[in-house]
């Protein structure tokens, strides 16, 4: 296949790429960071430089300034916002000017289009936003990327968990005072890790590449969330470290503000729902096993 990924270089992106790439697909991939991309795959940094006569039957947008990167000030909010709409705008503008169109076009969210939702109850894909940032922006996202449904092409948004990964992403954050002994719950601990291996995550995105019936919102998260306090003890036995330093839920406030209380003490219990009824197979269903996995020497 012919495969257009916005946002290739990133910490899904480059495993995605690798993956796209050792299935013998071609990949062309836009970033502003052109240099960035390996040798084998075609980079550009703009869509002006596609050609007229180049189609491709998958687009993917993973584009989007990271929001757990900086405290939200109102600049950074902005920020986090527009990165997210302009690209997927920018995609749905190219579509409306190809006279070949994808057959799919997969383009990411998140689960904190749930909002701040606490409760035990599982959410599925019925789940209903809130007026959190959070939500907002998936929302947002999501509609901008669903005006390819009207294009005549078959559109995923990725609701994604936080994805465990070896050199990246949010375990990058995690490990340092883990790994020094200085690692804990958070708050209470009783809030939800609703959480995916990267390598699960990589699988989704190819089998809505595939499954021609599969369309609309998508949860990727793994079968089986667990609590902080649980994902905090397995992540201290993976890694032979104590973890005794809590983090009391006033300091993530006082620290983080929004972001703190909507990212780290607002969980929500996600399940793939849709995945599971369509017959997804993870290979990581439990934390223990993931970890594992991505800490291995």
């Amino acid at each position: 296949m012919n495969i257009l990924i916005a946002g290739g270089t990133g910490f899904i992106g480059t495993a995605l790429c690798a993956y796209l790439l050792k299935k013998g697909h071609d990949v062309v991939v836009k970033t502003r960071n052109t240099q960035s991309v390996s040798a084998n795959i075609k980079a550009i940094s703009d869509l002006s430089q596609i050609t007229a006569d180049q189609t491709f039957d998958a687009v993917i947008n993973l584009a989007g300034e990271p929001i757990a990167n900086k405290r939200w000030s109102a600049s950074q909010v902005r920020k986090i916002l527009e990165s997210r709409l302009q690209t997927t705008e920018e995609l749905i503008e190219f579509f409306k000017a190809s006279k070949h169109k994808p057959a799919v076009f997969i383009s990411s969210s998140a689960i904190g289009y749930y909002g701040t939702d606490t409760s035990d109850d599982e959410i599925n894909e019925e789940g209903s936003s809130d007026l959190s940032f959070s939500s907002t922006l998936c929302a947002k996202w999501e509609a901008s990327a669903l005006q390819a449904e009207s294009l005549g092409i078959r559109t995923c948004v990725l609701r994604t968990g936080i994805v465990l990964g070896k050199g990246g992403g949010a375990l990058a954050k995690m490990l340092p005072p883990f790994k020094l002994g200085l690692g804990g719950k958070i708050g209470t601990g009783k809030q939800w890790m609703s959480w995916i291996h990267l390598s699960d995550m990589v699988a989704i995105i190819d089998y809505c590449i595939h499954q021609k019936d599969l369309r609309g919102a998508i949860n990727c998260t793994a079968p089986k969330p667990v609590t902080n306090h649980d994902f905090t003890k397995a992540l201290g036995k993976a890694i032979h470290r104590p973890t005794v330093f809590n983090m009391p839920a006033i300091a993530i406030k006082v620290l983080m503000g929004e972001m703190g209380q909507e990212l780290l003490l607002a969980g929500k219990r996600v399940v793939p729902a849709r995945l599971q009824a369509t017959g997804f197979k993870f290979d990581y269903q439990q934390i223990d096993a993931a970890l594992a996995e991505v800490l291995k020497k």
